[in-house]
């Protein structure tokens, strides 16, 4: 049976406009007394709510963390109570008994009863980097969406040029962007000024995918895809000065972690700003992989396991560890290239990226809790370790067949 454990306590269920509150409060020997109230969202109608827990002498308040509306609820009440946000799928009520005060009324009782998981919440300093980190990531996006549009126009104007080059922002193919806003009959002597490296090798290719039809329409779209791409490179970096304003706390971390392959500054600044430095919040690696959603999930009954695809996580944290990952997986003779062309020959590319981003991030938790370096093994050592384990598979295959192996030294 379970026993409460807290005197005075309260559940929020958290909305747009308004708050429904409930306290469970009274001695923990005795039937518990509930006391509900609704409050408004608005900083005047939170005061009132602090204002109100206060007059019962409460200690703890738990809520679910819906969308961004816990936000403005926590800071207000982060300075006088114990908040604990936690994972609504954790707390979620009893299915038939679904309203705002019995949510409420709910998630008190949870609380009296020390039964709700808290989530993560990292330090004031590392939520506003983590502002800053996550914003830079949507503007990138927002960037490669404008050059995306740019490739559109490209080819309802019959320029193939990305038939051509490797890269639609390259030098040398903004250059002809450009110089396509001025006009749409390049000579072939033009181009030439305007190219470079093996791209020349392609001339006659180039100049025939220059043949195009480029309109006043298509004019007025480029330049305005263009003038976007400026304005969102000069915002990111804006952004990346003042990130690098803010990761001057953690200059340490940010170089241990920048020891493993594939991180750099920036990656370092965004896996920072999610999972934070103190990695007592985790009790161990596992845990850590299990909150990002980058490891395989457990789906196992009578003994049959089935699906394991990764669970549902920080999606900002595991794009990072994928790109992060990517990177890794190209760094000549290291031990992440190793396990990633490993996975890759059994089960593809992508699943590949993922293992490799559980692997750093496993490796992320270890150098920050023991502030250490990280030290690559090498790809030797996981090509050894990969045939060892296969051979001592086999043998214990032909074991089970009822074969006796004895192992004999090749000269």
């Amino acid at each position: 049976m379970v026993e409460p454990i807290l005197k005075s306590c309260a559940g929020l269920d958290v909305h747009k406009k308004e708050i429904k509150a409930c306290i469970a409060h009274g001695d923990l020997d005795k039937p518990t007394r509930y006391e509900i109230k609704t409050f408004s969202t608005m900083t005047s109608g939170l005061r009132k709510l602090k204002d109100w827990l206060n007059s019962y002498n409460v200690t703890a308040v738990a809520m679910e963390s819906t969308g961004v509306y816990w936000k403005p609820v926590f800071n207000i009440l982060e300075d006088d109570f114990d908040v604990i946000l936690s994972n609504p799928y954790h707390i979620k009520n009893v299915p038939g008994r679904k309203t705002d005060v019995k949510d409420s009324q709910w998630i008190a009782m949870l609380l009296r009863n020390g039964l709700v998981p808290r989530s993560f919440i990292p330090p004031r300093e590392i939520r506003e980097l983590r502002d800053l980190t996550r914003t830079r990531r949507k503007l990138v996006g927002n960037m490669v969406a404008e050059k995306n549009r740019i490739q559109k126009v490209l080819e309802d104007a019959n320029i193939k040029l990305r038939s051509v080059v490797s890269k639609i922002d390259g030098v040398s193919s903004m250059r002809i962007i450009h110089a396509l806003l001025e006009k749409d009959d390049l000579s072939r002597e033009e181009i030439a000024e305007m190219t470079h490296g093996r791209l020349r090798s392609k001339m006659d290719l180039l100049v025939e995918a220059l043949d195009g039809r480029v309109t006043g329409h298509h004019r007025f779209l480029l330049k305005m895809h263009l003038d976007h791409i400026e304005f969102l490179a000069d915002q990111i970096q804006n952004l990346d000065e003042e990130i690098q304003i803010r990761m001057v706390p953690f200059h340490v971390q940010s170089s241990l972690i920048q020891t493993i392959p594939g991180i750099s500054n920036i990656s370092a600044a965004s896996i920072i700003a999610e999972i934070g430095t103190d990695m007592s919040q985790f009790p161990d690696e596992a845990h850590l992989s299990s909150w990002a959603g980058i490891c395989p999930g457990n789906n196992e009954s009578a003994g049959v396991k089935k699906n394991s695809k990764i669970r549902k996580g920080n999606k900002f944290l595991k794009a990072t560890l994928t790109e992060v990952a990517w990177a890794a997986s190209r760094s000549k003779d290291s031990a992440y290239s190793a396990v990633y062309n490993n996975i890759a020959k059994r089960r593809g590319r992508k699943r590949a990226l993922v293992a490799l981003g559980h692997r750093i991030l496993i490796d992320v938790y270890k150098t920050m809790k023991f502030q250490v370096p990280y030290k690559d093994v090498g790809a030797e050592v996981v090509y050894q370790r990969k045939t060892k384990n296969r051979e001592q598979a086999m043998i214990r295959s032909l074991e089970r067949s009822g074969y006796v192996v004895t192992k004999v030294a090749t000269a």
